[in-house]
């Protein structure tokens, strides 16, 4: 009854069935890899929250990148604001609320400069580029953590007007005079403080997000697939025995 499953046909269902209960597998282990990732990023960036601020220089030299084990680091640094290379992110939010990301360099005594995001503020949802409050001038010392640069395209991350779309010293190299760090930091306090200051980055939310109930999806969607085959086959092999079924139910009316 079952020797149709070596037909053509059948044969081909059979490979594509296992083929696709291999990648559906695959992809739920794949989101089980990506929650053990996050899991272990957790416990670096709690390391790192939890620690006392470092010299920059101790962490970060010139060419080097931010990367998953030194995003979040505190370090603290020493030098001076340069306004005049000010820029904001435009259509920031917060809590659903429109606004900007405050983004200056801050000059090292050694030359070199680091871009500060000194925080966010309310403002309107235009193109507009808003007036945001001074930093503070002369010589300032500031603490924050390490933020990798982001890898979004040129034209969200190099200044034009003043304004960006996303944060990355690779956009901001040819706007200053000056060699950039990689990455740029997340402002938490300084010395002497702004006479206003703006909304700091809040702390990064460490659950566990969706990947292992993404895990189950996928393996659900695996095990589907196999018992949609066999369904399938004893649906087909009752239909061989049984001609007359219709939609998998015997003719059962009265003979006349």
């Amino acid at each position: 009854m079952y020797r149709f499953l070596l037909s053509v046909r059948w044969i081909g269902f059979a490979v594509f069935v296992i083929v696709l209960a291999a990648v559906c597998t695959r992809l739920g282990f794949w989101q089980i890899h990506r929650l053990e990732h996050r899991l272990d990023q957790n416990k670096i960036i709690t390391s790192h929250l939890k620690a006392d601020p470092v010299d920059l220089t101790q962490v970060l030299e010139p060419g080097d990148e931010v990367d998953d084990q030194t995003e979040f680091t505190r370090v603290r640094a020493t030098g001076t604001y340069d306004v005049e290379h000010q820029v904001t992110v435009k259509f920031s939010t917060r809590d659903g609320a429109p606004g900007v990301d405050v983004v200056t360099p801050f000059v090292l005594s050694s030359g070199e400069a680091i871009l500060v995001d000194r925080g966010w503020q309310e403002s309107e949802n235009t193109v507009a580029r808003p007036v945001v409050p001074a930093p503070p001038s002369g010589e300032v010392t500031i603490t924050g953590w390490l933020r990798p640069d982001n890898g979004a395209g040129s034209d969200a991350i190099r200044p034009v007007d003043g304004q960006i779309r996303a944060i990355s010293s690779v956009g901001f190299a040819k706007s200053v005079p000056y060699k950039l760090l990689g990455g740029y930091l997340n402002l938490r306090s300084e010395d002497p403080p702004a006479a206003k200051k703006l909304a700091a980055e809040p702390e990064p939310e460490r659950g566990q997000g969706p990947h292992f109930f993404y895990a189950l999806q996928w393996w659900f969607f695996a095990l589907l697939a196999v018992v949609g085959y066999f369904w399938f086959a004893r649906s087909e092999a009752k239909e061989r025995r049984n001609p007359t079924r219709i939609d998998g139910f015997a003719d059962s009316s009265p003979p006349r």
